[in-house]
């Protein structure tokens, strides 16, 4: 029995389905990643520090007898140093089967684009790495970097995950 991906259950009988996306700022821009791969959000709690790990792979968490790789994004996106404080928020991730977290400055809200509102992203050349980028949402008089976490979780370059989650 064949099953359905996620968007394409959403679409069933209809001509365009809403998509879902959960937005959280990296500084001063708001990012979105499919709702459905997200398993749960937690404060910034200490981790466990992986020696010869990248400096964007914070360590690991114990998240009820899964050891979970750390992600910081601000990190991991070259966005200066990052701070730590009470809006900080780990998204729990499930990916694959794989659950990982990724560190954010803040987390906002749930917003549902219809595929008019997704832009494609702007080609860069090689200057920037758009591999895993959906495009970009608008809504009223926001505008969300909408990335396809599965696909930058699995890049070569955060590929290590395997690795460390294994």
């Amino acid at each position: 029995m064949m099953f359905a991906t996620a968007p394409e259950i959403k679409t069933a009988g209809t001509a365009l389905a809403a998509l879902e996306f959960l937005a959280f700022t990296l500084g001063d821009e708001e990012y979105g990643i499919d709702i459905q791969k997200v398993q749960e959000l937690r404060g910034y709690d200490a981790v466990t520090r992986i020696a010869n790990a990248p400096a964007f792979i914070k360590g690991v968490v114990n998240l009820r007898g899964v050891i979970a790789p750390i992600i910081d994004m601000r990190i991991k996106f070259n966005l200066g140093d990052p701070t730590y404080d009470q809006f900080t928020v780990v998204i729990i991730l499930n990916i694959a089967g794989r659950v990982m977290g990724m560190v954010v400055d803040s987390v906002s809200d749930v917003i549902t684009l219809t595929a008019e509102q997704i832009k494609p992203a702007p080609e860069m050349g090689g200057a920037l790495d758009t591999d895993y980028l959906i495009g970009l949402g608008t809504l009223d008089q926001r505008m969300l970097i909408l990335v396809d976490i599965g696909k930058l979780m699995s890049s070569s370059e955060i590929g290590l995950i395997d690795k460390l989650a294994a």
